[in-house]
């Protein structure tokens, strides 16, 4: 069975790109959302989220008649699953917005269909929307009842993509594809190939699942050696920008940078799903996510620290005194704040500091609930001509591409060492 219309439900960071990348190839997309306003705003041909290159071919897709959005799911030959899975409690998985997704499609799915979860997920996540499916439609079969002969096909397919490259990435990366049988992983590599330029590679759904957290957790565990290393340094006065330049030119060493936590939705949750379905097993990789758990708090203290002396030196009140954080984004150039330490860092200096607070983030145009009211959003001029203490807290290419001339502050905090 060909794929002549597919839906795509979620139009976040992934589930966006993806519908769009799939309307390019001139294919019928449906991309459902509960959120009204991303809704209205595709069907303008604009995009509500921050992407290279997004804007032009979600405006094109549109025009062209190959891309809606919509709040209610429809029939179609396929289905992409790409919305949230936060943690809950004590870094628990929340599956119940790919509960909602299921059950939502399940009443529209005819036979022949392919369900793909691309969410990232525990393992066993895939069998888990599975057996919802079959719940909600017991007239149709699927891979746990039929096998190869299923009316359904359900498969697993996590996002590899890096934020402000995922048009580029989305097409020429490599795909897993864990299929609940083979019939299942040969669907959704066709599906793919509709506009991969990389490699379709197999395995089963457990794997593929697994497969995501691994990456995700092999980077967090790598991090977590730069976070560490510059709280060491920190202590022992060696700067640590250029101690790992210095252990870099080693031929078998390759150290990432610090910076003051890990953010974004994959690495900083991604090993949680491990630590929660092996917490025996998993000690490095627990560890690891205390380390950069922990490192917004250690950033905190540097500030105060930095406060401290900027009072005794000035002989101002605190209340008298501005604090300018640059960078809210979990990583540069993007808008996405989700489980950013940047904004919480920025959260821990407003509620701190009696006088004002002032936040710099050129990629958003107004402050998050969380520091509305306790902030002020000013421009990269304003922040250097009145603040007193500066906390670069994202290397974003603007912060980065400040003359060190205008930068007269002497008290400054870099998390990234793009001032150093």
């Amino acid at each position: 069975m060909s794929f002549t219309t597919i839906s795509v439900v979620g139009l976040g960071y992934i589930g966006l790109p993806t519908a769009a990348a799939f309307a390019s190839r001139q294919k019928q997309v449906v991309g459902v959302d509960i959120n009204q306003h991303a809704v209205d705003t595709i069907n303008r041909g604009e995009i509500h989220i921050v992407e290279p290159d997004l804007d032009k071919v979600v405006k094109t897709a549109v025009e062209g008649g190959y891309l809606k959005a919509s709040t209610t799911p429809v029939e179609a030959d396929a289905y992409l699953i790409a919305v949230p899975t936060p943690f809950k409690g004590d870094h628990e998985p929340d599956m119940a917005y790919v509960e909602a997704a299921a059950k939502a499609i399940a009443p529209v799915l005819k036979r022949g269909a392919l369900v793909i979860l691309e969410s990232t997920s525990p393992v066993g996540a895939t069998e888990q929307v599975a057996a919802w499916l079959a719940e909600s439609r017991p007239d149709l079969t699927f891979p746990q009842q039929a096998g190869e002969q299923a009316d359904i096909n359900v498969a697993y397919c996590p996002e590899r993509v890096l934020p402000g490259q995922v048009m580029v990435e989305l097409i020429k990366n490599d795909r897993v594809i864990g299929g609940m049988t083979p019939v299942c992983s040969a669907r959704a590599s066709e599906l793919y190939n509709i506009f991969l330029e990389g490699e379709c590679v197999v395995t089963n759904s457990r794997t593929a699942e697994m497969c995501k957290l691994t990456e995700n957790s092999f980077r967090d565990v790598n991090i977590a050696f730069a976070n560490e290393l510059s709280l060491i340094c920190a202590d022992q006065g060696i700067n640590v920008w250029e101690l790992i330049r210095l252990a870099n030119r080693h031929p078998r060493v390759n150290i990432l940078q610090p910076g003051p936590g890990v953010g974004g939705h994959c690495i900083a949750v991604d090993p949680w799903f491990i630590v929660a379905q092996n917490p025996d097993q998993a000690r490095l990789i627990r560890t690891a996510r205390e380390v950069n758990d922990g490192k917004p708090h250690w950033v905190m203290n540097q500030v105060k620290a930095t406060v401290a002396d900027c009072l005794a030196q000035s002989g101002k009140r605190a209340s008298e005194l501005k604090i300018a954080c640059f960078g809210l984004a979990f990583k540069p150039n993007i808008d996405d704040l989700r489980e950013s330490p940047a904004m919480e860092i920025a959260q821990m200096v407003a509620q701190w500091h009696t006088g004002e607070t002032l936040v710099v983030e050129p990629n958003i145009h107004s402050l998050p609930k969380a520091l509305a009211g306790h902030c002020q959003l000013v421009t990269i001029d304003e922040a250097l001509a009145t603040a007193d203490v500066l906390v670069l807290l994202v290397d974003h290419s603007p912060f980065k591409a400040i003359d060190g001339e205008a930068v007269r502050q002497q008290y400054i905090v870099d998390t990234k060492g793009v001032w150093r």
